[in-house]
């Protein structure tokens, strides 16, 4: 049970890992072109259509397995293991808490702002610059996330404890 659960925390910590890579490297800069109106525009209705439910599973996910994986136990699961799981847990709880406490605000601002009618170059003033980097910082966390997480599975006995 532990390696399935470490399997899914891989999994989905490299989905969400993806997703924030993709929207660093290719959506943010392609939307850094568009007028101020239409940035705002766009990012408002990303903002309302990203957290539907499989985002949604994906995004706890990345909290949850990790953590169930580390409190199931395991014959033979070395040290190294078990803090390569905990530091995984620990940057993927930190992305989120940046997450959290960063860049939510922002896009809860953003959408504020549509029904105070503030213009769109204040508004993305206000946002843009700022979101980029939480959204960095979340990023690079949950890289790192993923690579302890995976270094902690390749790490595993192949053969199961069974072997030892």
């Amino acid at each position: 049970m532990a390696a399935l659960l470490l399997f899914l925390a891989v999994v989905s910590t490299g989905l969400y890992a993806g997703f924030l890579l993709i929207f660093r490297t290719g959506i943010m800069p392609a939307l850094a072109r568009l007028t101020d109106e239409e940035f705002v525009t766009v990012m408002r209705r990303i903002n309302e259509y990203v957290p539907k439910p499989v985002f949604l599973l994906v995004f706890l996910g990345v909290a949850v397995l990790p953590a169930a994986a580390l409190f199931v136990p395991v014959d033979g699961r070395s040290d190294t293991q078990k803090w390569l799981v905990v530091a995984g847990l620990v940057t993927a709880l930190a992305n989120h808490l940046v997450t959290v406490t960063g860049n939510i605000p922002l896009n809860a601002a953003l959408a504020a702002s549509e029904a105070e009618g503030t213009p769109a170059a204040t508004v993305r003033a206000a946002f843009e610059a700022r979101w980029n980097r939480f959204h960095l910082l979340r990023t690079l966390l949950i890289l790192a996330s993923f690579v302890l997480l995976a270094a902690s599975a390749v790490l595993a006995d192949p053969a199961g404890p069974a072997s030892a």
